[in-house]
C-alpha cells in the first residue's frame, strides 16, 4: 500500500475525529480483532455476541487478504484495507464516519444485511468519499474516486436484483456497467468544472 493511501485515509480520520478507529493495512490479526470485538461497547453485547461473533470467525478462517477485500466492520470499529486505491479506502472510512454518527450501531449493522438495504449504507459511504474528494485541491482525486466507486456502487445493485429477484449473471451486469458509464462520465466533467468554479 503507498503512501498517498495511508496519507488520504490518515487525514480523513483526523478530520472526521474518528479518533478510534482502527486501521489495519494488509494485516491479518484475528486476536486483536475478537479483543476489539468485546471491548466495542458502542455497539450492544445482544449484537457483538450474536453476528459480532460470525463477523469474527469468518474474519479468523477466511482471512480477507486472501478470501476477501477492502471493508469496515461495524462490530470490532476495523476499517481492512488490501488495495492501493485511495478513493476506496476513503469509501470504507465513509462507513466508519456513516456508523459513529448511528445511536443504534447493532441494528443499523444488521439492516445492511437484508435485502437492497445495503444499497443505502453503501451510497452514504460513497457520497461522503466523493464528497470529500470534491472538497479537497487535486482534481485528480476526486476523477479517480469516480471510476473507481461509481462501477463498485453498481456492482451493489446490480448484485441485489440478481441475489433477491431475478437469479441471473446478465442482471449483476446491468448494473455493473452503467455503473462504469456512469463514473467516466462524471470522472470527465471534473476539471472543467473545478475551472468553472475557480473562475467564478
Amino acid at each position: 500500500i503507498g503512501t498517498n493511501t495511508e496519507i488520504a485515509l490518515q487525514t480523513y480520520l483526523q478530520r472526521n475525529n474518528l479518533t478510534n478507529v482502527k486501521v489495519r493495512i494488509n494485516q491479518y490479526a484475528p486476536g486483536d480483532e475478537w479483543s476489539r470485538l468485546f471491548r466495542n461497547k458502542t455497539v450492544g453485547w445482544g449484537w457483538r455476541y450474536t453476528i459480532g461473533i460470525f463477523s469474527c470467525l469468518y474474519y479468523t478462517i477466511l482471512p480477507q487478504r486472501i478470501f476477501g477485500g477492502d471493508n469496515y466492520s461495524d462490530y470490532t470499529d476495523t476499517i481492512n484495507i488490501y488495495s492501493d486505491v485511495p478513493a476506496v479506502a476513503l469509501h470504507e472510512a465513509g462507513h466508519a464516519k456513516d456508523f459513529a454518527g448511528r445511536k443504534w450501531k447493532g441494528t443499523y449493522g444488521f439492516l445492511y444485511a437484508l435485502p437492497f438495504v445495503a444499497l443505502y449504507h453503501e451510497a452514504q459511504a460513497t457520497g461522503d468519499a466523493v464528497g470529500y474528494l470534491r472538497d479537497q485541491p487535486e482534481w485528480e482525486a476526486e476523477r479517480a474516486a469516480y471510476h473507481v466507486l461509481y462501477p463498485a456502487y453498481g456492482t451493489y445493485v446490480g448484485g441485489s436484483f440478481s441475489e433477491y429477484l431475478v437469479p441471473y449473471t446478465w442482471i449483476y451486469w446491468a448494473g455493473v456497467i452503467p455503473g462504469h458509464i456512469a463514473g467516466r462520465w462524471k470522472g470527465s466533467t471534473v476539471e472543467e468544472r473545478r475551472r468553472s468554479e475557480r473562475c467564478s
